[in-house]
């Protein structure tokens, strides 16, 4: 492989705003894809993954590279040098790379790879925290799959298409795809592509949805024709799965506390054809107490730390914090006392969160089941999906029946 200037330039000035401006890698991955129109696809892959990868692996390129936080420009240069020179990718005679140590960089890489929280590249209290509520040895394979590539996985509209008709359509675009076993509406792709270009992205025959988000909504039990509560929507990926569920039969009403996430749902629920959708802001308690008693089913997707997607969001590795960790844990709780009263007598809620901590999962559902307004429900099942044993991303999803 041979570096193009303006590629490098394009990735170390994403590197810049993320490490040091504080800015969403995702955010300004997309910014930087637009910046030069003569760009192909192949460009745009690559500043796309060396910024993730480096983002990725931050710690452990900054301590091979012997650089500190902040970064200067010269600093990045040199982690630049450490990502290429552990790719086997040949260093041009630019003044940026002189007097790299490709042979001191390879015997530090194996040096440090002994000692998990760089090798996997995570702050100390993080790498703490996996291993004393996992345990060392599920700690340390879940950590290492959370630090691989997600695969691009779709999930098919079944409003509007169905598996086997998407997978020809997107093949005779030259997209490949297979089915995987035990999720019926996801489809992976083969190789990565960028899909949002497709008419069949454009008329609505398939959201991107990983594999294990997948499963959340079939955990509901729903069937057409029920009144279903989804409070914390967001913009909609699980909203819109549960409209396809029910077969827009039947009323989903979908809550956020942030209205432009319920506009962004509203966009995507008229591509998709989901016509049973009803977006609802939380601008007050009224919203939620009109709503007690009401529901046959309630979705909590709960908001959440994000350990078990950090595969797709690696710069959260480094946003995350303690003390953060220990406020989402009470407003996890609070939202499970107050959302559970939607759910009328003979119905279901689900808990879930895309978090692979048990003290934001089982221990919240076990918390709530011995308080007051737990005491109605009784537990049914859960599931805990985690990233090395199932190929995708770590989830946590609890199914609770309120008693008649």
């Amino acid at each position: 492989m041979r570096l193009h200037r303006n590629l490098c330039f394009a990735t170390i000035d994403g590197l810049t705003q993320i490490f040091n401006e504080g800015q969403y890698a995702d955010k300004v991955i997309q910014q930087l894809l637009k910046r030069d129109k003569r760009w192909g696809s192949r460009d745009r892959a690559f500043v796309a993954e060396t910024t993730y990868d480096i983002v990725r692996w931050k710690r452990l390129y900054a301590e091979i590279a012997d650089v500190k936080e902040p970064f200067n420009r010269d600093n990045l240069w040199r982690m630049f040098a450490v990502w290429a020179t552990l790719k086997g990718i040949k260093l041009p005679d630019w003044k940026y790379f002189d007097n790299t140590p490709s042979r001191k960089i390879k015997g530090r890489f194996d040096e440090l790879s002994k000692i998990r929280k760089i090798k996997e590249s995570l702050p100390d209290w993080l790498d703490e925290l996996g291993e004393k509520e996992l345990g060392n040895d599920i700690w340390t394979k879940e950590i290492s799959a959370l630090n691989e590539q997600a695969d691009v996985i779709l999930r098919v509209n079944t409003l509007k298409t169905t598996k086997e008709k998407l997978q020809g359509e997107l093949f005779d675009l030259g997209i490949e795809t297979e089915f995987l076993k035990n999720y019926p509406n996801a489809l992976k792709l083969k190789e990565r592509a960028n899909v949002f270009s497709t008419e069949a992205f454009k008329n609505g025959l398939f959201e991107v949805q990983d594999a294990s988000s997948q499963l959340v909504a079939d955990f509901l039990d729903i069937k057409p024709g029920m009144r279903v509560v989804d409070t914390c929507a967001g913009a909609g990926g699980k909203t819109l799965h549960l409209a396809s569920l029910m077969e827009n039969k039947g009323q989903i009403i979908a809550l956020d506390i942030y209205a432009n996430k319920l506009k962004e749902l509203k966009r995507r629920a008229k591509r998709n054809g989901a016509h049973n959708i009803e977006p609802r802001h939380i601008d007050s308690t009224k919203v939620i107490k009109k709503l007690y008693d009401k529901a046959d089913r309630v979705l909590i997707d709960a908001p959440c730390s994000g350990t078990g997607v950090l595969r797709r969001n690696p710069d959260a590795k480094w946003k995350l914090e303690a003390s953060f960790l220990e406020k989402i844990k009470q407003t996890q709780q609070d939202i499970l006392q107050q959302y559970s009263r939607m759910v009328k007598p003979g119905g279901k809620l689900v808990y879930a969160t895309c978090s692979v901590l048990p003290s934001e999962n089982q221990k919240q559902v076990d918390k709530f089941l011995t308080s007051e307004s737990g005491k109605g429900f009784t537990f049914v099942k859960d599931k805990k999906v985690l990233a090395h044993e199932s190929g995708f991303d770590g989830f946590y999803m609890a199914l609770l029946e309120k008693k008649k």
